[in-house]
This record gives structure tokens, C-alpha cells and sequence, in this order.
């Protein structure tokens, strides 16, 4: 990479860091990275866009890109599409309120002219999660025939609950949407694919953006504390403190149970798998998850208790198996 990044930005790195498990290279007070941009030109410059807005909101540990000594977004290298991108201001952790510091971001999101559409979800949850669960049904009997290790064949004990589980939530899904019950807090914004308090570590990579509902990136941070040991009262504070700059519609509510009951969270694991990605054992990775599963479900079943919302006097349905 130092080569290409010499070559054909005249970057000339002084000393090689790594962050977030990237590998960065240094000149003068600029930090650069590469993206490898194979088939993803279109959706990275929309992402790019979102990068440029955000660093003129004062999104400072933004990685932005930069153009190669062509004046293009993209270079060829070794038969590979790189974009290379740039952070000036690396962040410094703070203590800051995770609620209100997404609700915050959420709000200049919704400010965005434009909506993108390659990286937009928004209003199409229905159809992705639909594909998604068809995609899990059709390759996990293949890999597990593939190969048959104690693994797969814990996977395939397993797949009818991850079915069923995934269908309940696409009907929750689907019934949520006529709710009426809606607010400006429902526009479409500047989100992540998985928020893990992405704001508050040193870079925002231009890479993770989506454009989607809100309660996309509250949902995803209240799964990863649902499926931690984290106690009820950091969840119910997470969520308050967003309340408190962005309140949620009734529509939002359904929508966040819609989405912390469709196990996504077995099908990133799965897809690590596939992929390669993971560094963990698969067969201990999955068995914690499978153990982790049915205190995650009493949690669910609890949510609206623990955050003070009368689901009954609200009309918002409960899933009374969880």
C-alpha cells in the first residue's frame, strides 16, 4: 500500500499506525487508509458525499477521500480498486452521552439534501430481511453438507428456531407498518450498518454509512448491550438520553422491537464464517450465542417495561412467547 499510495498520490508515509484493525500511514498531520472499492465504486461515492457533509458539520474524525494524482476517486492497483481516504482530526474519546450524541448526529442527518440510493434501506426492511433469512435457508444446508463438522450440524440443529424467529419478526415488520402513529422522528437519515457508538472512537469510516430510519443505529447499539451483560438500567438510560434531544414515535417503537427480534445477529456470525472474516472458533461463537439467546429473549420480553411504555393502553403488540 505504500507503494501505490507514493506512486499515485505522492503520499510519502513517515510512519505506519493502526486503528479499529486498519492500517494507516502517516504524512505531516494526515492519517490515510485504503478501501478496496471492487464493484463498489457507486456506493462509495455516495458514501463519500455523506463524508464530505458530515466534515462540514463538524464531524471532524470523518475519513474522507482524496483524489489520486489523475483527479480520480479510484486507482488500480495489483489488479485491485482502491479508494483512498483521509482523517486530519483523530477523536478523542469522551464521556459524552451515547444517546445524545447519536440523537445529535441523527438530527443533522435528516438535514442532508439528498437521499442516497445505493446505501438507502430506508422503507425496504421487509424485502432485506426477507432475502436475507431466503439466503441463510438455501446456503447453510449447503456449506453444512459441505462440511459436516460438529459446527454445521449445531447450525443446522438450530436453523427452524432461526426460521421461525426470522418470520415472527418480518410479521411484526409488516403489521408495524400501518401503524399511523408517526413524527418528523421518523425521516430518513445518516446511519451505520451496525452502530457499536461509532461517534465516539477515532474515525468515522465513510465505509459503514447507510441511509435509513433512525431507529436502525438505536436498535443495533441496544442488541450489542442486550446480548452483553450490560444491566437493564445502562439500556433504558441509552435510550432516555436519546429521547431527550429526539422523541420516538409510536411507529419508531414497533419498529426497534421489529428489528432487535430479527436475529441478525446470528446471520453477521454466519456470514463471518463464510467469509472468513471471524478469528474466533465458529462452534464456541455460535454456542455462546445460542446460550446467550434465551436471556437476550427475557430482555425483549421486558423492553417496553424497563423504558416505561404501557404497551397495552398503547396498542403496540407484545410477542408473549418471548
Amino acid at each position: 500500500m505504500e507503494t501505490m499510495l507514493a506512486t499515485h498520490y505522492n503520499i510519502q508515509a513517515s510512519e505506519k499506525v493502526v486503528l479499529a484493525g486498519r492500517d494507516g500511514y502517516k504524512q505531516d498531520e494526515y492519517v490515510y487508509f485504503t478501501i478496496s472499492s471492487d464493484n463498489r465504486e457507486i456506493i462509495h461515492m455516495e458514501q463519500a458525499a455523506l463524508a464530505y457533509y458530515l466534515l462540514e458539520n463538524n464531524y471532524r474524525h470523518t475519513a474522507i477521500p482524496v483524489a489520486n494524482t489523475n483527479g480520480d476517486w479510484f486507482t488500480v492497483f495489483q489488479n485491485n480498486t482502491y479508494m483512498v481516504v483521509m482523517v486530519e482530526h483523530l477523536n478523542n474519546i469522551t464521556r459524552e452521552s451515547n444517546g445524545r450524541s447519536l440523537a445529535a448526529f441523527h438530527t443533522i442527518g435528516t438535514l442532508y439534501s439528498f437521499e442516497p440510493h445505493q446505501i438507502s434501506c430506508y422503507g425496504i426492511w421487509k424485502k432485506l430481511w426477507i432475502d436475507k433469512l431466503e439466503a441463510y435457508e438455501k446456503n447453510v444446508p449447503l456449506a453444512a453438507k459441505e462440511s459436516p463438522n460438529d459446527y454445521f450440524r449445531m447450525v443446522m440443529d438450530t436453523l427452524p428456531y432461526i426460521i421461525g424467529v426470522s418470520e415472527n419478526a418480518i410479521q411484526y415488520l409488516q403489521e408495524s407498518e400501518r401503524e399511523n402513529r408517526f413524527d418528523t422522528v421518523d425521516q430518513g437519515t445518516i446511519s451505520f450498518q451496525r452502530y457499536t457508538n461509532n461517534l465516539q472512537k477515532s474515525v468515522i469510516w465513510l465505509d459503514d454509512f447507510v441511509f435509513d430510519h433512525p431507529v436502525r443505529d438505536l436498535a443495533e447499539y441496544t442488541r450489542g448491550m442486550l446480548l452483553s451483560d450490560a444491566p437493564s438500567e445502562d439500556i433504558v438510560q441509552f435510550l432516555h438520553d436519546y429521547q431527550s434531544e429526539r422523541p420516538l414515535s409510536i411507529f419508531s417503537w414497533r419498529l426497534l422491537y421489529a428489528r432487535l427480534l430479527y436475529p441478525v445477529h446470528f446471520f453477521d456470525h454466519f456470514d463471518s464464517v463464510m467469509s472468513g472474516r471471524t478469528l474466533e472458533d465458529p462452534f464456541t461463537a455460535y454456542s455462546s450465542l445460542i446460550t446467550m439467546q434465551e436471556e437476550y429473549e427475557k430482555k425483549m420480553r421486558d423492553l417496553y417495561q424497563w423504558v416505561g411504555l404501557d404497551s397495552t393502553s398503547l396498542q403496540i403488540p407484545v410477542l408473549h412467547w418471548l
